[in-house]
């Protein structure tokens, strides 16, 4: 008995001996692998910079507009008829006053003869009469019968010239046709639409500004328009019309411009975005577009500076940022000219960590009015 009770002791010091032999090399691990996190620094994060430049800019409002036709009109019929003959073909370039569509009229042209001849019939009637009158032969009311007669023929006699004349569709000013939409043989009733006509050069470009910016606007000002359709291409033209009225809804304002459409390479309804030129220059801070963090609750860029034992460290500081021209964009507040900022990898970046600088694979350089190669 006494033999094993002293078996089961020793084999629990064994045990106790064994965990505690197990729980010292265990906590030797974590304490290394705490010391290993205490010491661990990250490896530095690449980027490549930029440095904040001063530039003067051109004063310019941005706003977004259409274009739209001088004058346009859907060419249609005024009176009813079948279609004779078509004098043009779509997208024609017409004059004023030539002739689109010719209506058969052969039934007026009857009706015309036979009204000329009730004329000639009245007029004789009325020479009589008034023979008769002067004679005292008849009474004054067979004179007014013979005369309210001739009168009412030569208006038939109008009328149906007038309706023989809208029976020929002429363009009613010079311009560029649109598609065709009708055919030889073709029935027309009154305002169905034949084609449309449009005066391209020059155009207008129609656009709207906020209330605030009305103080800088003049007739006459210059004012810019870009359109995706031509990239790199301006095209020129001064306000020409500020509506009286501010919106009630957006509070803005109306503007039309007059600009030169040579080669009627801006067509109606295209959108535009337009720069409304100012006089005067301003002096602004820019940096690359890349630069910046945009987010819903500020946007953001990295300043490099010197941290400790010769590295670098990206600082986020907030900026507010303003327009924006080409691949680079103002900084009206947060940055100073000649300040180095990340310029691409910041979205990598948290703030004072440590980063490295490559700007040998940096991108292209950045431009105010870049023009890359259409591929």
């Amino acid at each position: 008995m006494k033999k094993n009770i002293l078996t089961v002791g020793a084999s629990l010091v064994a045990v106790v001996l064994v965990v505690v032999a197990i729980g010292a090399v265990k906590g030797g691990q974590i304490s290394a692998m705490i010391e290993a996190g205490e010491s661990f620094v990250p490896p530095p994060i690449g980027v490549s910079t930029a440095e904040a430049s001063s530039d003067s800019w051109e004063s310019a409002t941005t706003a977004v507009g259409s274009a739209v036709a001088v004058q346009a009109v859907t060419v249609a019929a005024e009176v009813p008829g079948s279609v004779r003959s078509i004098r043009f073909e779509s997208g024609d370039e017409v004059a004023r006053g030539d002739v689109l569509v010719v209506l058969d009229a052969s039934i007026e042209r009857a009706q015309l003869a036979s009204a000329r001849a009730q004329v000639t019939l009245s007029e004789a009637t009325l020479e009589r009469s008034e023979r008769l009158r002067g004679a005292g032969a008849t009474a004054q009311a067979d004179l007014d019968v013979a005369r309210a007669q001739r009168a009412q023929a030569v208006a038939s006699a109008s009328g149906l010239r007038a309706t023989i004349g809208k029976k020929t569709i002429r363009a009613p000013f010079a311009g560029r046709l649109g598609i065709r939409e009708v055919e030889l043989g073709q029935i027309l009733q009154p305002g169905e639409a034949i084609a449309t006509l449009q005066r391209l050069d020059p155009i207008f470009v129609d656009f709207n500004v906020p209330e605030r910016s009305i103080a800088g606007l003049s007739e006459g000002q210059r004012i810019r328009a870009e359109s995706d359709g031509f990239p790199n291409v301006a095209f020129e033209g001064a306000i020409e019309t500020i509506d009286p009225r501010v919106d009630e809804r957006t509070r803005n304002v109306r503007v039309r411009a007059r600009v030169p459409n040579e080669g009627e390479r801006l067509r109606p309804g295209m959108f535009l975005d337009v720069s409304i030129v100012r006089p005067e220059r301003r002096n602004v801070v820019i940096v690359p577009n890349t630069a910046v963090l945009y987010a819903p609750y500020g946007d953001s860029i990295y300043l490099v500076e010197d941290g400790e034992s010769g590295t670098l460290v990206a600082r986020q500081v907030f900026v507010r940022t303003g327009e924006r021209r080409g691949d680079f964009v103002e900084i009206e507040d947060g940055v100073d000219a000649g300040q180095t900022v990340v310029s691409t990898g910041a979205f990598k970046l948290q703030n004072g960590v440590t980063i490295t600088v490559d700007n040998g694979t940096a991108p292209p350089a950045a431009e105010v009015a870049p023009t890359p190669e259409n591929r």
